[in-house]
């Protein structure tokens, strides 16, 4: 895993060299695919004081359905914030609206490859400490593990996220470990990889397709998604059950301090939030036609290992 400080890139004036920008943009797409964490000490977009005063004042919903407070851009609402008044919610509303037009527009000009292609998915506001919340363990964050979404299939797209740690004091304190292909060559298959591909290549595979969605909207956990999608949730639970993995495995702390943001593919590296709170985050789904360096994709790395196609 690597850590790269962004330098050549700020707000509001974008690449230092204007000329570079293609190629930067490029190389960015490919060390974000490899594992790697794109650094920047301050927001590469506009954060007004304003709104992240009001944020920190912010308290989230004690319905313990909901982890964080989340905006979903395409239905242009909230989930999971307690405010006080309708006005303060509206503000709120208003605020994750911009944080995520602001994001997109700087991913816009930031990683070009990727442009008009994603999926803009939701994004989230994180007003609570990290450490020592009251979660079950398959939803706790301080465990480390890979993201993967039951309701929200990607068939083999990635997940690509962008943080802003807006607590004017604290840092953010991430572990992470060595980056997808190394993690699955380990436990994959113990996760059990090979039932997964044995579905997918099922006679009866057609039929779940088209029961899928029906299923989904029964609340089974991950119908509508492809065996790569089950697998993903599987393998999100099993690495956070697996104690050789969370107490031996060696592991880099990463702080991100005060107003700092990055970028990085949370399907690809294995991470666990210790500490922090006030944190803003935007999800993008990137879809293998986007991708600079498609072979580093969690889906083909699984399915090199196992020799069936899981996508669909």
């Amino acid at each position: 895993m690597a850590w790269i400080a962004i330098d050549d890139y700020t707000f509001p004036g974008g690449w230092a060299d204007p000329s570079a920008a293609p190629a930067r943009g490029r190389e960015c797409c490919t060390q974000l695919e490899a594992g790697g964490i794109l650094y920047f000490q301050k927001p590469p977009f506009d954060l007004p004081l304003e709104d992240r005063e009001f944020l920190l004042s912010q308290k989230q919903s004690s319905f313990k359905g909901h982890k964080n407070i989340s905006y979903r851009p395409q239905q242009n609402m909230l989930r999971g914030d307690s405010g006080e008044t309708p006005a303060d919610t509206r503000r709120l509303l208003e605020i994750m609206r911009r944080f995520s037009w602001q994001a997109t527009d700087f991913l816009t000009n930031f990683l070009w490859p990727y442009t008009n292609q994603w999926k803009i998915d939701f994004a989230s506001f994180r007003p609570l400490e990290e450490q020592g919340r009251d979660l079950s363990v398959h939803k706790r964050n301080d465990l480390m593990h890979v993201d993967a979404f039951p309701s929200r299939p990607t068939r083999g797209g990635r997940i690509l996220r962008v943080f802003a740690n807006i607590n004017p004091q604290e840092p953010r304190v991430w572990q992470v470990t060595e980056p997808f292909e190394a993690i699955a060559a380990r436990f994959a298959v113990d996760a059990g990889l090979k039932n997964f591909a044995r579905g997918a290549a099922s006679p009866a595979r057609p039929l779940w397709r088209m029961l899928g969605p029906a299923m989904a909207k029964l609340g089974i956990k991950g119908a509508a998604g492809s065996p790569y999608d089950k697998f993903m949730l599987r393998f999100h639970d099993y690495l956070k059950e697996n104690q050789e993995y969370q107490q031996n495995y060696p592991k880099t702390r990463i702080e991100f301090p005060p107003g700092s943001s990055w970028l990085v593919y949370t399907d690809t590296v294995p991470h666990a939030v210790l500490s922090g709170r006030y944190a803003l985050e935007q999800t993008y789904i990137i879809p293998a036609q986007a991708m600079v360096a498609p072979d580093k994709a969690p889906i083909r790395i699984l399915e090199k290992m196992c020799g069936t196609p899981l996508g669909n």
